[in-house]
């Protein structure tokens, strides 16, 4: 009787230990800012899915954050580095990645699908929102990392 027991509580705990294993579907991702500087704009997170980033596969960033100002139009200026290399720029229309007005809690969603060649590794975002006037709003920096081959 002993055993079965054993058997029973051995079973659940199996269980839970490869639950840990799985990978998680998204993760946060830890958030700096550029500067010290008091921003309008406060992020709180940015979910990467999937983590790590699959070339030649959509990838899904999102970036949570509140403000207590009304943006009505602006703007992203991404840079990307790979190690010390700046490999990509590019500027995005900000109600395009969230909806406008803007206030509030906000969530900035961009989806990108990275050519199947891109190297593996670890990269870093640099994110500014400039609001209409050229204020820049908020900027961020946080890393990504880029799987070695993507899955069929």
């Amino acid at each position: 009787m002993a055993s079965k027991q054993t058997r029973l509580v051995l079973l659940p705990a199996a269980v839970a230990a490869c639950l840990l294993l799985l990978p998680a579907a998204s993760v946060a991702t830890d958030v700096d800012y550029c500067s010290k500087k008091d921003y309008p704009v406060k992020v709180s997170g940015v979910q990467i899915v999937p983590d790590p980033v699959e070339p030649g596969k959509p990838a899904t960033f999102k970036i949570s954050a509140s403000t207590d100002k009304t943006i009505e139009k602006g703007k992203l200026q991404i840079d990307v580095k790979y190690f010390f290399f700046y490999v990509h720029s590019e500027t995005r229309d900000i109600c395009g990645e969230t909806s406008c007005p803007a206030t509030g809690d906000f969530v900035l969603s961009h989806e990108q699908t990275l050519p199947g060649f891109t190297p593996p590794g670890s990269y870093t975002i640099y994110m500014k929102i400039v609001g209409d006037d050229n204020e820049e709003l908020s900027c961020i920096l946080f890393g990504f990392s880029i799987g070695f081959v993507a899955s069929s």
